[in-house]
């Protein structure tokens, strides 16, 4: 390779990665800000901007209702186009809906290279009905930009953005003012949105903050000072994101690999499939299986470009382990001086999606990393007033209402809270019967009221309730056939003659669970894929006694294989 070219690579993989977020209210010139950033950084090819030259001609004309031929001399002419002329928010508007409307809608992401940083930027959408966008977007952010357009100032979506990135933990926030030239320039409109801003954003927590005076549309104060803004002293948006200090990275934070899939191609090879959410992992670390909290060693780290002696996050790697412990997706392996929480109820504040309120009476499901669990939210203990960061009290939470509520968990979420892992620590909630995603949370940590009568654990061990029911308690799953439900009441009469305590629970795994911790054997019947691999992995993890019975027509077979249920536990 050319030594120039190799020196140049060089120097670019040793730039610092900033990811930066621009967010705000709708049509306050995100788009466009990213655009002219793209533009004068040299982030763009030259067939880009001749397609937005002629796009934006396009545009003009239209907007002009001119006659056709003088559109075909706009589009002719638009070669030599002024930069002025150009719609730089083209540049990062993809979608033909967008364009259209003018307007954003998805979360895009565009590359841009400085003296000193390679920077990813996401453009994220402003309307209201497409905050989970924008909070999808400014969950990896290291830094964030809020647009304020300069003639309608501080908006409720502004604050709602504002909010959302103190969340997301974002800890550097630039205020930039916007459209500055429609008010030419005014540097009394500027200083009233800067200081509510400013004060706004710094009762939220942010570790820096800094205000921008800019035209996006004409470049005032993003990468040149401008001499419109003379009584500005701040600099330009550019100097500010490479004046930004370097970011912690997740590979500092303590090792943690959510399961994603266990590879087994053949007899002689077992791998754990994921990627590395935090922290480093190197072969021989001595590691732990969670929940299950098994230990073993890393035997090999393997990867589509060959095995590795160490890798950090986030590499998506497969690991060997030294030993044939039990482990699957929604399992995560951690060392072990550094476990993970382990949390069947936890404190969070909530983002809230869904078109229907939360009901704290309706079941969710809760994915976090890889693990999913069925869960419902207990109770909302209070939503967040935007105007004046006040906390209300509020049985539920509406369409982008942000809240603090308290999880309650079937299986147990293995995280950390999110200040101290953004990677494991936040979540998402889904509507159990719609699957849509209704919600994103992030962890604050365990529920903390000992005055809570449900969390106290029960004064009877499991072993007594052996001893006085002369059984344990187990979960039978029986297999998928038609008559399952007419087999499970038979062996409930048969096992129940002959002295058992047994009971039927058609399909319910919470019903199941809890027939099994009281002692009792429960009779499980569903031909749904989803319920018989979450009946797996809860009895998994709640350590129940598990049997699943064999497809037989043989009645007196499916009996034998209970009886020895009462054998093993001897």
């Amino acid at each position: 390779m050319d030594t120039g070219l190799q020196q140049m690579l060089d120097q670019h993989s040793a730039r610092e990665l900033l990811r930066l977020v621009v967010v705000g209210s709708v049509d306050d010139g995100k788009s466009t800000l990213i655009g002219r950033l793209l533009y004068e950084c040299d982030g763009l090819f030259e067939d880009q901007i001749s397609a937005v030259r002629k796009a934006s001609a396009k545009r003009a004309a239209a907007a002009a209702a001119v006659p056709s031929q003088v559109l075909a001399q706009g589009l002719k002419a638009a070669a030599g186009a002024d930069e002025e002329e150009l719609d730089f928010s083209l540049f990062t508007d993809g979608l033909r809906a967008e364009r259209e409307q003018g307007i954003t809608i998805d979360v895009a992401y565009r590359y841009l290279s400085t003296p000193r940083r390679k920077v990813i930027v996401a453009d994220t959408p402003g309307h209201i009905q497409y905050t989970r966008n924008m909070a999808t977007g400014a969950s990896t952010a290291d830094a964030a930009v809020i647009l304020v357009d300069a003639r309608l100032g501080v908006l409720p979506q502004t604050r709602r953005h504002a909010y959302i990135a103190s969340l997301l933990g974002i800890p550097y926030l630039a205020v930039v003012v916007n459209k500055m030239d429609l008010t030419g320039f005014d540097r009394d409109a500027f200083e009233r949105i800067g200081t509510e801003l400013v004060d706004f954003a710094h009762a939220l927590g942010f570790e820096g903050v800094r205000l921008f005076p800019v035209s996006a549309s004409r470049g005032d104060n993003i990468t040149r000072p401008s001499a419109r803004t003379p009584w500005h002293e701040g600099g330009t948006l550019l100097a500010w994101l490479e004046s930004l200090p370097h970011q912690r990275r997740q590979d500092d934070a303590p090792f943690r690999f959510p399961v994603q899939y266990v590879l087994r191609p053949h007899q002689d090879y077992r791998g754990l499939a994921g990627q590395i959410a935090s922290g480093t992992v190197r072969v021989g670390d001595e590691i732990q299986v969670h929940p299950s909290g098994r230990r073993t060693r890393v035997a090999g780290i393997d990867t589509f470009d060959g095995p590795l002696e160490e890798a950090a996050s986030p590499a998506s790697v497969t690991l060997r382990l030294a030993d044939e412990v039990d482990a699957s997706r929604g399992d995560m392996l951690a060392h072990v001086a550094q476990p993970p929480l382990s949390l069947h109820q936890l404190d969070a504040m909530l983002v809230w999606f869904g078109e229907q309120p939360l009901d704290c009476s309706r079941r969710y499901l809760v994915k976090q990393a890889s693990r999913t669990a069925p869960a419902h939210i207990e109770r909302v203990l209070w939503r967040k007033e935007l105007a004046d960061l006040s906390e209300q009290p509020a049985e539920s939470l509406s369409l982008n209402d942000i809240g603090r509520v308290r999880v309650v968990c079937r299986r147990p979420l293995l995280t950390d809270t999110y200040r101290d892992n953004r990677r494991t620590g936040a979540f998402i909630v889904i509507d159990a019967l719609t699957h849509d995603t209704v919600g994103a949370g992030m962890v604050l940590g365990p529920v903390e009221d000992s005055a809570r009568g449900d969390v106290a654990a029960s004064l009877v061990t499991q072993p007594e309730r052996r001893g006085r029911l002369g059984q344990p308690g187990a979960i039978v799953l029986l297999p998928a056939t038609p008559d399952a439900g007419s087999r499970a009441f038979q062996l409930e009469r048969r096992l129940f003659d002959l002295g058992w305590h047994v009971a039927t629970a058609p399909g319910d795994v919470e019903v199941a669970l809890a027939l099994a911790a009281a002692g009792l054997v429960a009779l499980v019947h569903s031909d749904t894929p989803q319920t018989r691999r979450a009946l797996r992995e809860e009895a998994r993890d709640a350590g129940a006694a598990w049997l699943e019975l064999e497809a037989s027509e043989d009645l007196e077979q499916h009996l034998g294989q209970i009886l020895t249920l009462r054998e093993a536990a001897r």
